[in-house]
């Protein structure tokens, strides 16, 4: 009998004890990070918030000013730098017109997420991180690392759908910010380090739950 989620979830705590993720020092870094984490490593994007930290534009005002070709250089450790400015200012440019992060948060979660999801590059994964880190609501993100561990875990076939994916881990769960939260952070500690393309089985505090652990 597999495991549930919330099985997964004890037994990941237990391993890598609770994590503070995402790291940013303020909701709008967040915002900036989640688009800037597309299809790149998370050090990658380190680097372009220090930077635009040092050119000290890193809030809504500054950012919402600066043309796409002056900020693609400023992010370009990031990758598809200049696709990414693009998008980024998409999203500020809402952000700006709407009124800032804290005319976000009097916005019910369902309709934020389709304003979201109306920004020109703006996916579900990071429209929902945007929701979950930096507005703190508890909606489940769903990444790479998430398909690669519970589908080889048997428990999903890893190509569902985003929402449906989503649908089953909140169906699963208590709806808690914190839980949310860290759920997302313990998937990430073990994809990162140790469910990686090629597994560290021998490491992985879920390997006896996994049907293909050491066959990989």
């Amino acid at each position: 009998m597999r495991p549930s989620p919330a099985v997964i979830y004890a037994r990941l705590r237990n391993h890598f004890g609770h994590r503070r993720w995402w790291p940013a020092e303020q909701p709008f870094e967040v915002l900036v990070g989640a688009v800037l984490t597309q299809n790149t490593a998370w050090t990658n994007v380190e680097k372009a918030i220090a930077r635009l930290r040092e050119e000290q534009v890193l809030n809504l005002d500054a950012l919402q000013a600066l043309p796409a070709e002056k900020l693609a250089p400023l992010i370009r450790s990031s990758g598809y730098y200049n696709v990414k400015a693009r998008r980024l200012r998409a999203l500020l440019d809402v952000l700006h017109a709407d009124g800032g992060l804290d005319c976000w948060q009097a916005i019910e979660t369902d309709a934020l997420r389709r304003r979201l999801l109306a920004v020109k590059g703006v996916g579900e994964e990071t429209a929902d991180s945007i929701l979950l880190y930096a507005l703190n609501r508890p909606v489940f993100v769903i990444d790479a690392y998430t398909r690669r561990i519970f589908s080889r875990l048997g428990m999903v076939s890893g190509n569902e759908p985003y929402q449906q994916l989503a649908t089953w881990f909140a169906a699963e769960l208590p709806c808690e910010l914190d839980l949310f939260q860290d759920y997302h952070a313990q998937i990430v500690a073990l994809g990162n380090a140790v469910c990686r393309p090629r597994p560290r089985c021998e490491v992985c505090p879920l390997a006896a739950d996994c049907p293909g652990a050491g066959s990989f």
